[in-house]
């Protein structure tokens, strides 16, 4: 099985972080949003993967490069068209083999246990979700397979989420999908959509299941991008003690941050290299390099490299950023 993984958004949603660095490599609960899926890909075994990226790929494949040992392809998405797009400019690397398709704005946490059960049929994570799912795309299952996929639609049939974790076992089919879709036109919303792609597939009666994802976790938007921090610091945080400071677990502290007379926590992460002195922080993550100094945070972004000296306000700074008040 080979690992495919878009990572060329523009992460508009995230301005000014995504300015300078792209999405996939924002930080939360102590390593970048692409850490955690990378990390899924070799718990699962998977030795080659392919990374679309976009304008600031280096620093996508410097990351990759110098962190993992995968065999890894990337190709460059000159315009952000869709995710089908993308897959599209990646298929030269399918092969026959089975591929495992993951966003790169999304966290997850599944057993997969359907790839060992079923390794021979193509599946979709799903999570039921309650309440308005319009911006999202939506499964509609019939005795056990997906018979329709709609993405973003105005009047929801089903409450199947699509959670960003495709993994496609007969991929020359996908492959000509893929093709047909770009070949027609068929966009939706202006873009080719990996739903549309799926959905062509079901159409030629090749079979598709669904398997649930336990937990998903949003970083598209600086307010989801807290929330998913609090959980994985809920799920993943280790018991820190800095001298002089008072830490209220869970953090994430990275090991060469330096801590002076301040208060962390909870949910809080700060990354390699940044400085937090006489400060009080909470509900924040504090990116690499970054300064805070003399402020009481609380629900904030402070981005790599950026300043920040002064009191209690809500930010959302971006990187080489410097404040004072």
């Amino acid at each position: 099985m080979k690992g495919i993984i878009p990572v060329a958004g523009i992460g508009s949603r995230l301005r000014p972080h995504t300015h300078t660095t792209p999405k996939a490599l924002m930080h939360v609960a102590g390593k970048p949003i692409l850490g955690y899926i990378l990390d899924e890909l070799v718990a699962l075994g998977v030795q080659e993967v392919t990374l679309i990226i976009g304008n600031m790929g280096q620093k996508i494949i410097d990351y990759v490069n110098t962190q993992y040992a995968f065999n890894a392809h990337y190709v460059v998405q000159h315009e952000t068209c869709g995710i089908a797009h993308a897959i599209h400019l990646g298929r030269e690397h399918f092969d026959d083999e089975p591929v495992l398709i993951i966003l790169g704005d999304t966290i997850f946490n599944s057993d997969f246990s359907h790839l060992r059960a079923h390794s021979n049929l193509s599946a979709i994570g799903v999570k039921p979700m309650q309440g308005d799912i319009r911006r999202f795309g939506v499964v509609e299952v019939e005795d056990n397979r997906v018979v329709r996929l709609v993405e973003k639609p105005e009047h929801p049939r089903s409450n199947l989420v699509i959670a960003g974790v495709y993994y496609i076992a007969c991929t020359p089919v996908f492959a000509q999908c893929l093709d047909d879709l770009i070949r027609t036109g068929r966009t939706t919303r202006g873009e080719y959509q990996l739903t549309d792609a799926l959905q062509l597939m079901v159409e030629r009666d090749e079979p598709l299941i669904t398997f649930t994802v336990d937990e998903w976790y949003d970083c598209g938007k600086p307010e989801t991008l807290l929330e998913t921090n609090r959980r994985l610091l809920e799920l993943r945080a280790t018991p820190r003690r800095i001298d002089g400071s008072i830490i209220l677990p869970p953090v994430s502290i990275a090991d060469d941050a330096q801590i002076m007379a301040s208060v962390i926590g909870p949910f809080v992460s700060i990354a390699g290299g940044a400085i937090v002195q006489h400060s009080v922080i909470s509900n924040s993550i504090i990116s690499e390099g970054a300064t805070v100094q003399d402020c009481l945070l609380e629900g904030s972004l402070i981005g790599d490299r950026a300043v920040v000296k002064g009191s209690y306000l809500h930010l959302n700074v971006g990187d080489s950023s410097e404040v004072s008040f």
